[in-house]
């Protein structure tokens, strides 16, 4: 799948500007990192190409504006999880996996033993099928997510917006979610999500947008874009790059 980002802006009111004229494409099923620092308008980004709010510019899916799209085909294009998501209901886990296949069912049409079977199936490649009867608000946050990333993976997208993935993991799950985005491209979905962390896109090889000062400043490989001049610069503060075996790593502040 392509999506091309136009000219894109957003502000809250005339003091308040978000974005302005971010402009980019991204083709394929590759891996996708936005960098920048609070504030710079990251997760802002992601909800306006999802059309959660009214910004200027362009959106368009393989060459279609995103608003020409009803929400079932939308639906099996992308799947958004955003950062914060707080449970109202008590459904079972394995209940909110399967509201994930709507896009595919008849409307006001029941999920059956087929939208079962596609539900338990995500539930055991995240590792988290004996989550599948718990109610949904009993779990934590970090399951949470990836309960959210199941349902996600219920809609067959081409591609996955993940807004901060790895804020509500710890120290481990998180590198283990990196290797799951890295297992889900292999499985050719396209993959495109924010992170505070230069490491991530380094890890996953990433292509790398960079927002500072509501636009798009830098975009390319991770590799080339996230150099220790240009990190120093996004972030205010000394940036070494180096590497620890195979792996090159950021390393923020002063070192003696």
């Amino acid at each position: 799948m392509r999506l091309d980002v136009e000219q894109l802006g957003f502000a809250y009111d005339a003091r308040r500007v978000i974005l302005e004229d971010v402009t980019f494409s991204l083709a394929g099923t590759g891996i996708y990192c936005i960098l920048g620092k609070n504030g710079t308008g990251k997760s802002t980004l992601l909800q306006c190409i999802m059309g959660e709010h009214d910004a200027a510019g362009r959106v368009l899916l393989d060459g279609k504006e995103r608003g020409a799209y009803g929400q079932r085909e939308l639906a099996r294009k992308i799947a958004y999880i955003p950062q914060n998501h707080t449970p109202t209901f008590p459904f079972r886990v394995l209940d909110v996996v399967m509201m994930g296949r709507t896009a595919y069912m008849r409307y006001f049409g029941a999920p059956g033993a087929r939208e079962e079977e596609i539900a338990l199936h995500h539930l055991r490649f995240l590792g988290i099928a004996h989550l599948r009867d718990q109610p949904y608000t009993n779990i934590s946050g970090g399951e949470r997510q990836f309960v959210l990333l199941a349902a996600a993976l219920t809609q067959q997208p081409e591609l996955l917006i993940l807004d901060e993935p790895t804020a509500h993991l710890d120290f481990g799950n998180a590198h283990r979610f990196l290797d799951l985005v890295l297992r889900l491209h292999a499985q050719d979905i396209g993959i495109l999500m924010t992170t505070h962390f230069p490491d991530h896109a380094l890890y996953l090889d990433a292509e790398t947008l960079v927002l500072r000062e509501r636009t798009l400043w830098k975009h390319g490989r991770a590799a080339d874009v996230i150099d220790e001049e240009s990190m120093t610069a996004l972030y205010g503060l000394p940036v070494h790059i180096g590497r620890i075996g195979t792996r090159t790593v950021c390393v923020g502040g002063d070192i003696a």
